[in-house]
């Protein structure tokens, strides 16, 4: 399996998103925090890593750990919105210290609306470096884009500007928004999008990227929205091919592991040709309308074989479609994908009143786990001054900050 896990390394970020899914914690990783993870990942055979955040680039060992993934034999990759990698220094050190992919979070080309949504005057400018930066190196980029309302009716316009302006960039990702963790929980009126809101300009998006020789993927978008290109859904590709991912959130939940795919359904999903391939619609947060799910009655078995024979997938193992069938059916043991979290550990008390350098209390794991970062009193009150710079800036711009830590935002 070419399994990816996730490791948040810092959960703070230069930038403030109105509808940041992971906001600060105060949870922090050092070394060798970091380094029991990416241990873990090895002995469970995973194919890499994904190094994330908040904005992973501001934890000052961040080549380090990419460095000691990289000699474990992991394929390193990082989630960045591109501050820090516009830096050719540090584009260098990354590059050297083993990185191998990154994706860089652009939401729109249009500057105004990224400044929106983004919190900060220019961005872009800094995304476009990095970019360049990362491509001389070496360094294959990926574009990570979470759909919301503001840019729903343009991704087709984006695809445009990156493929005449940045035609190195050959992998591109769209991410749903999830309403229900952190900012976009409380500021769901102001960035949740219909269905209806983004199938169009998708849909072009797609169709352009496609005739281009490049490949993408979608995430949290159910199949009647994206059926010319259901091959191309993250979780359908999970489903099919019955993988897991972990991610170890930097926050209360601490390890999540994701086996099963499915989410919620409309009553009109169960006639549906692609129901046991579809991961339905992403949403705990009641930020979606489920009445606009539909049955679609396509071949279901022409996706499968799409998935499952893909040259360029490294964790294509199925010798026929029989086989397929076979152990498809023995992963669901009857049942149609759903929703798995596994236990997060305890969440830990703060550390007493002490040296700023002594370690708090780390959480005891669950059997089977290991602890995610620690909390200490100096780290509680880095958190709790930085929501505060937060809530001003945030409350000016007329948007909610999220609930405290314990809330399900997990910060």
């Amino acid at each position: 399996m070419a399994n990816i896990g996730y490791i948040q390394v810092v959960r703070h970020c230069n930038h403030l998103c109105g509808f940041c899914s992971n906001p600060t914690s105060p949870y922090t990783h050092d070394f060798e925090s970091m380094r029991v993870l990416v241990d873990d990942f090895v002995d469970r055979g995973y194919f890499g890593v994904i190094l994330t955040g908040g904005e992973p680039t501001l934890h000052p060992e961040l080549p380090r750990i990419t460095e000691y993934a990289s000699q474990r034999g992991l394929h390193v990759r990082m989630i960045t919105n591109g501050s820090r990698l516009a830096d050719p220094r540090f584009a260098r050190d990354m590059a050297n210290a083993g990185l191998e992919l990154v994706h860089v979070s652009v939401y729109s080309t249009r500057p105004e609306v990224e400044a929106a949504l983004r919190g900060t005057e220019g961005t872009l400018d800094s995304a476009y470096a990095a970019v360049d930066n990362a491509l001389e190196r070496g360094v294959d980029v990926n574009i990570n884009c979470v759909i919301n309302k503001l840019n729903a009716d343009h991704l087709h316009e984006n695809i445009a500007h990156w493929l005449r302006h940045h035609p190195g960039v050959r992998h591109f990702i769209w991410n749903n928004l999830d309403p229900s963790m952190g900012r976009a929980e409380v500021n769901q009126a102001l960035f949740t999008p219909r269905l209806a809101d983004f199938e169009l300009s998708l849909h072009r998006a797609m169709r352009m990227l496609h005739r281009s020789g490049r490949s993408f993927r979608v995430e949290k978008v159910p199949l009647c929205y994206m059926t010319d290109f259901a091959w191309a859904s993250t979780e359908t590709r999970k489903i099919v091919k019955c993988e897991e991912r972990i991610v170890h959130f930097l926050d209360d939940k601490q390890t999540v592991r994701q086996t099963m795919w499915g989410h919620r359904y409309a009553p009109g999903c169960t006639m549906c040709s692609l129901r046991s391939i579809c991961g339905g619609l992403f949403d705990r947060g009641d930020g979606y309308d489920p009445a606009e799910l539909h049955p679609v009655f396509v071949d279901r078995d022409a996706i499968v074989r799409t998935v499952l024979f893909d040259g360029s997938d490294p964790s294509s193992r199925f010798a026929s479609m029989e086989q397929w069938r076979r152990e498809f059916a023995q992963h669901n043991a009857g049942e149609l994908p759903r929703a798995e979290s596994f236990p997060s550990v305890d969440r830990p008390a703060l550390a007493e009143a002490g040296p700023e350098s002594e370690p708090g209390p780390t959480p005891t794991p669950t059997p089977g786990m290991v602890a995610v970062g620690r909390v200490t009193a100096r780290g509680q009150r880095l958190y709790e001054s930085k929501r505060r710079h937060e809530r001003q800036r945030i409350e000016s711009r007329g948007l909610n900050l999220e609930r405290g830590r314990g809330s399900s935002g997990g910060g």
